[in-house]
């Protein structure tokens, strides 16, 4: 791929020193001392943001009976995990989920708009298992809703599942090999394996704005959406009972950029308070056509093109770049200017000015979507993004922009320093209150926070050792799933593997093929445990720490949930990295370590 005339000429007009003092100016103006904790924790007075509006609460007595597998979440991890070993004939798996079916964060998110920042094709996992062809490049929520659901049913794991249930205790007993399991339901099982997929976007967070309780009207967190309030429905009718209402929303992230369109038409006013905006780059969604799909599906088509991805969005640049849209276009430049360059000056410093070349360029063009499509240029001007793109998530919206030349729809930008305080009747900024019918919360899910409290729960394995205490000093791991002292315990996320953020399903499917293998041989061997060593783990940890650290949400980003808000990380945070060779590498590596069948690092007793 070679660098267009065009691409030279747009970046011989970029002041890039200019850019980068404006990108320090406005990252100051939003670093706080409080971090992580200017977010505060939904309990007490405030529960009634965590409740489930979607699937009534059913009772049942409690259980104490014995699976082989129990995995906590309904989310992608513990659908695709459970799926392999059903696969791998073990039928006694029980999911664990504290919503009311399968979906996980696609259980929550049902606000107007949600849909998957990444293609469909290869976000969606199970496809050519489950056979199903999405119908649009980036389904909405409604959709994946469905396909997990579908996973649910053709893998046969809604017979042992509990919804609505939340587990509270889990403890390895010494003398049966097994974990004992209890829940806020009054459940005491036991399962032979555990795996736990309770990552970071399952717990809703809120703004520690001072007032948060004090106001009369009416409020919502976007993944709890109330639709009895609203109108309308998660299939996109129309939010009918906003027409006389003046709604609020706090938050500009990714949720807020898929809601805000369709509370722009439907609200008599729309007051968008925004902090930080996001970078809006264009989605062009369109339909699958079912006769190229039938085309493209032959056997293997779904990990050619997770891999088809990987390679392309992570610089590895495929011959062909098969999903073609934002993720791989930054990659895709960066190649080029690097490729551009003779042999001999491909060294570190050139690379790092070739990506940040690149990135001036894509973040020039993302800012000047706003001059096109904003009508008013105080509004443009305000809603542009100053910073390098993977600062903060990046979005892609065909109608967000468009949006603010609604009549009824304003932009409340706060100049980086946030809400000031919510009042009995609206919120307050630079000191003008904004009279308000309706707050909705766009603030995101807990990810910073630490994990049991995530969890609800803090894993007890040998001697008593609680996880918090061996993750004391960080996270520690072999390949991310493995933790010693916590045998037949199994946890499935990105950190400390491949840690590819662009799409994290990936991560996911490769971790839940793993465990079912290994455990499918345990069972082959009849063995009834198996462990990380001490010495394999710690080999894994060094082995982390020989890498560059964290590739995206640098501190001298803006702050965001990416780079822990701004704040120096403690020490325990330099372990929430992933393979240093690169996500392509490390599933090369962990499918190699797999089918060599040796399971080198493990111990089976």
């Amino acid at each position: 791929m070679a660098i267009s005339e065009v691409q030279e000429e747009s970046l011989a007009h970029i002041d890039k020193e200019a850019l980068r003092k404006k990108y320090q100016e406005e990252r100051n103006k939003r670093l706080r001392p409080d971090g992580n904790d200017q977010y505060i924790e939904i309990k007490g007075q405030l529960s009634h943001y965590l409740e489930d509006p979607y699937t009534p609460f059913v009772e049942r007595e409690p259980i104490a009976d014995h699976v082989t597998f129990a995995f906590v979440g309904g989310g992608f991890a513990g659908l695709v995990t459970c799926a392999r070993l059903v696969e791998a004939g073990i039928k006694d798996v029980r999911i664990i989920e504290k919503g009311g079916d399968f979906g996980g964060t696609w259980y929550w998110n049902r606000y107007p708009g949600a849909q998957c920042d990444t293609a469909s094709l290869i976000y969606m996992p199970l496809l050519e298992e489950t056979g199903h062809m999405p119908t649009e490049k980036y389904a909405h929520a409604p959709e994946i809703l469905r396909h997990c659901q579908r996973i649910g049913e053709q893998f046969g794991l809604y017979e042992n599942a509990l919804f609505h249930t939340q587990a509270e205790e889990i403890e390895w007993v010494e003398e049966k090999s097994c974990w004992l399991i209890k829940t806020n339901r009054g459940d005491a099982f036991t399962a032979q394996f555990v795996g736990l997929g309770t990552g970071p976007l399952h717990v809703p967070k809120l703004p520690g704005i001072p007032g948060i309780q004090s106001f009369k009207g009416h409020s919502f967190h976007t993944s709890r959406w109330d639709y009895e309030y609203t109108g309308g429905d998660p299939l996109g009718a129309p939010l009918d009972k906003l027409k006389d209402k003046r709604v609020g929303i706090i938050g500009t992230g990714a949720t807020a950029v898929q809601c805000v369109p369709h509370l722009a038409t439907a609200s008599k006013e729309l007051f968008v308070f925004q902090r930080t905006p996001s970078s809006v780059d264009e989605r062009n969604n369109e339909p699958i056509d079912p006769e190229w799909f039938e085309e493209i599906a032959t056997p293997g088509w779904q990990q050619r093109w997770l891999e088809n991805f990987m390679a392309n969005q992570t610089g590895q640049l495929a011959e062909e770049d098969l999903v073609m849209d934002g993720w791989t276009d930054l990659s895709r430049r960066v190649g080029a200017r690097i490729q551009h360059l003779p042999p001999e000056q491909r060294t570190p410093e050139n690379m790092l000015a070739a990506f940040e070349d690149s990135d001036f360029e894509k973040m020039e063009e993302i800012r000047s979507r706003a001059d096109k499509i904003v009508n008013d240029p105080k509004t443009a001007s305000n809603l542009k993004a100053w910073y390098r793109q993977l600062c903060k998530r990046p979005c892609f919206h065909d109608a967000y922009l468009q949006a603010f030349n609604e009549p009824g729809t304003h932009l409340i930008d706060t100049d980086g320093k946030g809400v000031e305080r919510i009042t009995d009747n609206g919120v307050v900024v630079a000191g003008q209150e904004y009279e308000l019918d309706c707050i909705i919360f766009a603030s995101g899910f807990e990810v910073g926070t630490e994990y049991k409290r995530r969890a609800g729960f803090d894993l007890k394995g040998r001697d008593g050792r609680r996880l918090s205490e061996h993750w004391a000093n960080g996270m520690r791991t072999r390949h991310g799933i493995h933790v010693h002292g916590f045998p037949n315990a199994f946890i499935v996320q990105p950190t400390q593997g491949a840690n590819l953020i662009s799409n994290v399903p990936h991560n996911l499917t490769e971790s839940g093929k793993t465990i079912g293998q290994i455990i499918a041989h345990a069972q082959e061997i009849g063995k009834q445990e198996v462990e990380v060593t001490a010495e394999a783990e710690e080999e894994w940890v060094q082995l982390l720490l020989t890498g560059s650290g964290m590739m995206i949400g640098s501190l001298d980003c803006t702050p965001g949930y990416y780079n822990n808000e701004g704040q120096e990380p403690g020490p325990a945070a330099k372990l929430n990295v992933g393979y240093p060779h690169g996500a392509a590498a490390y599933f090369k590596y962990i499918a190699d370590w797999r089918d060599s069948g040796t399971y080198d690092g493990l111990t089976f007793r």
